[in-house]
């Protein structure tokens, strides 16, 4: 009596641990699916995020949306490494999942609203050119709303660079296209009027590129924070922004040989690039 009592203890707790292994078993399938499930809808959100970047031409908007991308990969390589048994994580990532979603409705609904006003400027623009062909006389108020029309199109926090210009200087500050015979490159540009960009105190910095990608720099240059990295700069310039138009006039003293080619000057400003013009040199 007693060993038949045994092997029915022993028996159920065979049948006990079995189904406990299966339900663990189960359990394990259930969170590598969902954490498989979880990985996909990030590699979506990700790729939502790439295709409205090639769609608007707003730079601003497209450095917003870099910046979210870059935030949704990164944890989506969290995810790929973290352990399907770790639900405590895996409900963490997908919360902020949820987030980074409601974030991307608010871009939706700012890309949409640039493209419809996008097209009003279009169709204002065609209006304009038929104006212009019918009358001169109303071309100077007809290109007048031509360009309050862009203004909204542009209008955002950051500053913006406009009429970059570059030119060559010799030793006495004449004008000249020979390399050779410069020592100054002058570089001039207008920080448009913004009401809605913060005013006081910027510095902006010129990263000036040669034709081989190669940053021209000085022994004291140093770097600046952009998009979550320092990078290198040519020459920096302190402002005082108000709010309206500002000229900007800055130097780089040719100390160095500069080679025939294609140049480029990108210009920065509150964390953000305001403005870029390639030049040639001879």
């Amino acid at each position: 009596m007693g060993i038949i009592l045994l092997l029915l203890i022993v028996g159920v707790g065979g049948y006990y641990i079995m189904q406990q292994n299966k339900q663990i078993e189960e359990m394990s399938e259930m969170f590598a699916l969902e954490k498989e499930s979880l990985t996909d809808e990030y590699e979506e959100l990700s790729l939502q995020y790439e295709g409205y970047k090639f769609s608007i031409g707003n730079d601003s908007l497209i450095a917003l949306l870099t910046t979210e991308q870059a935030k949704v990969q990164r944890l989506q390589e969290e995810l790929r490494t973290v352990k399907s048994t770790n639900v405590r994580r895996i409900n963490e990532l997908k919360k902020e999942l949820e987030t980074l979603r409601k974030i991307m409705r608010n871009y939706v609904i700012q890309i949409d609203s640039l493209n419809a006003e996008n097209e009003q400027l279009k169709t204002a623009n065609k209006q304009v050119t038929q104006k212009y062909q019918q009358a001169a006389s109303t071309a100077a108020r007809l290109s007048k709303e031509k360009d309050q029309l862009t203004e909204r199109v542009q209008m955002a926090s950051r500053l913006d660079a406009v009429n970059i210009q570059t030119s060559l200087l010799t030793s006495k500050g004449k004008a000249t296209k020979a390399i050779k015979k410069a020592s100054q490159l002058m570089l001039s540009f207008i920080i448009s009027k913004n009401i809605t960009a913060p005013v006081g105190a910027h510095t902006v910095y010129v990263r000036l590129m040669k034709p081989d990608d190669d940053i021209l720099t000085k022994p004291n240059s140093g770097t600046f924070p952009f998009e979550n990295r320092n990078i290198a700069y040519s020459m920096k310039r302190d402002i005082e922004y108000e709010g309206e138009e500002l000229a900007v006039v800055m130097y780089w003293n040719i100390e160095e040989y500069l080679s025939p080619g294609t140049y480029r000057a990108d210009i920065f400003a509150a964390g953000n690039l305001i403005g870029r013009k390639s030049f040639a040199l001879e």
